[in-house]
């Protein structure tokens, strides 16, 4: 049996995208399915946005990024960089591209690459139209579907089972009854995806 992993992320998140390539090797050799799930922060479940923590807890947050995007090998842009005002649009595009049945994993790194590296305003319709063109997807497509019923059907449907699944944080990976939070914690999903109960 196909073993599947519920992908709980948010392209505004940086763990999300420094801990990307790591999950898409850990899913590779165990020949998992990963089912996406996106959404904001759940502040219902004692999620936290970033803006609304105090000051020492956001400036250690930004230390340990720099740690694990150097652990990770990955490059992070957090200095003079635009926020991420609203994830809704750029979530909507990777909707309609796993809906359409095409790489929505590969239009989910580049988006946030382009955002977490380069600094661009994913969050601007003709910033993603162009980075999504880029790589090879049809951008102006994409576009016209983020609005479609399906998409925006899906988007608040990924939040309620976000919310029903107790997830908080990103990104979250669930497996066989039992949730990880962070990136950090990818050692225990692929222990359990061994057979062993972490």
């Amino acid at each position: 049996m196909t073993k599947s992993i519920d992908y709980f992320f948010s392209i505004g998140s940086p763990w999300s995208f420094i801990g990307l390539e790591a999950f898409a090797a850990l899913a590779r050799r165990h020949e998992a399915a990963i089912t996406p799930y996106m959404a904001t922060v759940v502040e219902e479940n004692g999620g936290i946005f970033s803006r609304n923590r105090p000051q020492a807890r956001r400036a250690y947050g930004t230390r340990d990024l720099k740690r694990w995007s150097r652990v990770r090998g990955r490059e992070l842009l957090l200095d003079g960089r635009p926020p991420l005002a609203d994830p809704t649009p750029a979530s909507r595009m990777v909707i309609a591209t796993y809906l359409d049945g095409k790489d929505w994993f590969a239009l989910t790194e580049i988006l946030q690459e382009a955002f977490w590296v380069r600094a661009e305003d994913i969050g601007r319709s003709e910033v993603r139209e162009a980075v999504a063109t880029r790589a090879g997807f049809d951008g102006s497509a994409l576009l016209a579907r983020e609005s479609a019923a399906d998409v925006v059907e899906k988007w608040a449907s990924d939040r309620e089972h976000t919310l029903k699944s107790g997830v908080f944080g990103f990104p979250t990976f669930g497996y066989d009854g039992e949730s990880y939070w962070g990136q950090d914690n990818l050692p225990f999903l692929e222990q359990q995806l061994q057979g062993e109960r972490p």
